[in-house]
């Protein structure tokens, strides 16, 4: 079959290098991809916004499937404009996309549906925001209320530093991501990630992972994208596992289909696990970034076959995936400056070296020179990722593989994986 993947960051190589492995994928075209990404896919150089000339690439290649990668594809309305001209696609709408693509959106439609999340209140201007924050007690957590590539999260300590945020929302830091904004209850716990696949009508578990957010070792700095990620976490027990199926995703995906938009694709659940149970910290309509990358390093089974059956409605059909016994770790090199103003230009070497079965080096933001050089094109530059029969052995492969990489404009936290091994 001929399969057409959306996006360029890190998340889009590691599902190419699982859909290139796959014997059912006749020609994978990546678009706009990235040099990473040339080694499993064709790449065409068309924005994964660029809806009308996605939709006429999937023609071009006569596409059996258009799998979705990052956000803004969904929220530009990919999935419907591939739907209304035939073509199979993972991914959801953009009316379902606005569980990710609208903070105020997806609270309101919790509080509908009954998901345990957070309080919060949703500010159309800075001095409402100011004045609900008397209403919380920090720390205090503000957020855009639309995309900001994970960047548009503030949790301050001091109510000056939530001052600050909610005028830098409202100042047109995040555009029109932040002519809203959210401030929430701060939630006591543990986060996880967990994801779920659905085609419209049945739904499957598809693996947790943790992520770190912070830019800096202990949870230092800024909130960024994600900084590394591992799989499988010891918060997710068997319980709370169940409790995020029953009390937040089923409720999501029934939900969404009773608002007219049935779900295809993968949702992300972003929770805090507390002491009541788990809360909704977010949804995202799209696999988690780095999270993606280990799951792929663990699934044993084809990918393929299951985002078919999302895209054809034949999930109840399938088994439930197989996962390697293994635990893996991704740890990401981001450019000095990162999130706020990450140095571009920067040379890498030996990102191209075999560092053995078990470590796959994954582009997020690169470009490559007419000279063959490869340049830093990016805030978060490369996912280093690793497999091992225990965390610590893939955590220290990675960071093994990681210290060989020259790359003098980067940096990476060096803590990945620290709630599980301290």
């Amino acid at each position: 079959m001929n399969i057409l993947l959306v996006g360029s960051g890190g998340r889009e190589h590691a599902l190419a290098w699982k859909i290139a492995a796959s014997p059912k994928v006749r020609r994978l075209v990546a678009a706009p991809g990235n040099p990473g990404m040339a080694r499993q896919a064709e790449l065409r150089d068309v924005a994964a916004t660029d809806v009308a000339g996605l939709v006429a690439l999937a023609h071009e290649i006569a596409a059996d499937l258009v799998v979705i990668g990052p956000e803004s594809a969904v929220a530009a309305g990919l999935a419907d404009a591939l739907a209304a001209d035939g073509v199979p696609c993972f991914g959801p709408t953009a009316q379902a996309g606005q569980l990710e693509s609208s903070k105020a959106f997806t609270k309101a439609f919790a509080d509908r549906y009954g998901l345990p999340t957070s309080a919060y209140e949703t500010c159309e201007t800075a001095a409402a925001a100011k004045a609900a924050l008397d209403r919380f007690t920090p720390p205090y957590v503000v957020k855009a209320d639309g995309l900001a590539a994970g960047k548009g999260v503030v949790i301050a300590t001091e109510r000056a530093e939530a001052e600050a945020a909610i005028d830098d929302a409202f100042g047109g830091r995040f555009g029109a991501a932040g002519a809203r904004v959210v401030i929430e209850e701060f939630l006591e716990g543990e986060i996880g990630s967990l994801f779920a696949l659905c085609d419209g009508r049945d739904s499957m578990l598809f693996g947790w992972a943790q992520d770190h957010k912070r830019a800096f070792d202990g949870e230092q700095g800024p909130n960024t994208g994600g900084m590394g990620t591992y799989s499988p976490a010891p918060v997710f027990t068997p319980q709370l596992v169940g409790q995020v199926r029953e009390r937040l995703a089923e409720p999501a995906f029934a939900g969404i289909a009773a608002d007219g938009a049935p779900y295809r694709g993968v949702l992300f659940v972003e929770l805090m696990a507390t002491r009541e149970g788990p809360k909704l910290v977010e949804f995202n309509v799209r696999f988690g970034d780095p999270e993606c990358q280990v799951l792929m390093l663990r699934l044993e089974s084809d990918l393929v076959p299951y985002l078919e059956a999302c895209a054809h409605g034949r999930l109840g059909e399938m088994p439930p995936p197989v996962w390697r016994d293994e635990h893996a770790v991704c740890v990401v090199l981001a450019a000095k400056g990162y999130p706020e103003a990450p140095a571009a230009g920067g040379e890498i070497r030996g990102a191209d070296a075999d560092f053995g079965p078990d470590v796959v080096v994954l582009h997020a933001g690169t470009r490559r020179n007419a000279d063959g050089t490869l340049r830093a094109a990016g805030g978060r530059v490369l996912n280093v990722c690793a497999r091992g029969a225990t965390l610590r052995e893939a955590r220290d492969r990675a960071y093994a593989a990681t210290a060989k990489i020259d790359f003098p404009d980067g940096f990476c936290r060096t803590d990945i994986g620290w709630r599980a091994l301290g």
